[in-house]
Formats: structure tokens, sequence, C-alpha cells
């Protein structure tokens, strides 16, 4: 059962929607002083914030990283990884069985 979210959907869009207008308005404005600031008014604790800029940023192709879909399919491809490994296992201990079984010549 996946972990209840803190912040809705909604929230978290407007409150990068609004770091966004802030930066936009105030060039000089750095991303943390927007998150700081954004972070206070919506309710939102600012390195949640931060977070969700960057993770914005990563998925836009705007900063270098794992966008959520490739950690996603990766998350994928590693739990398919343990169960290939699981079940090499499970036909290595098998065959060996076997193989005492249909020749007892072996010192196994």
């Amino acid at each position: 059962m996946p972990a209840l979210r803190k912040y809705p959907p909604e929230l978290r869009e407007r409150a990068m929607r609004l770091v966004a207008e802030a930066r936009k308005e105030d060039s000089e404005l750095s991303l943390n002083a927007a998150v700081i600031r954004i972070g206070q008014r919506v309710g939102v604790n600012p390195d949640t914030l931060r977070g969700w800029c960057k993770q914005a940023a990563i998925d836009a192709g705007e900063r270098p990283g794992t966008t959520t879909c490739d950690a996603i399919r990766i998350k994928q491809l590693e739990a398919e990884n343990r169960e290939l490994k699981r079940a090499n296992e499970i036909l290595l201990a098998a065959s060996s069985f076997f193989a005492r079984e249909l020749d007892r010549r072996l010192p196994w």
C-alpha cells in the first residue's frame, strides 16, 4: 500500500508555479530564497518545495539528473532483476538435486 502524501497534488502544483513566477518577476531571486518565501505562505516545508522544484527542472530537461519516469522504470527493472535472480537460484538448486538423483556416482 503506497504511503499517503502529506500535500495534495493541487497544492504541490500551485506552490511550484508560485516559485517559478516569483523567480520570473525578480531575476536575482535564488531558488532557495523563493522557496523559503513561497513555502511559508502556502504552508509547505521549504526543503520539500525545493525538492519538487528541482525534480520538475530535471523532468523538463533544464537540469541534469534522473527523471521521474526513468526512476520508476529503474525501480521496475531492479525488482524484475531480483525476481529473475531468485528464480535462477531455484532452478540451479533443482537441477543439482535432479542431477544427483539421476547419477549416483557424482560426489555431491
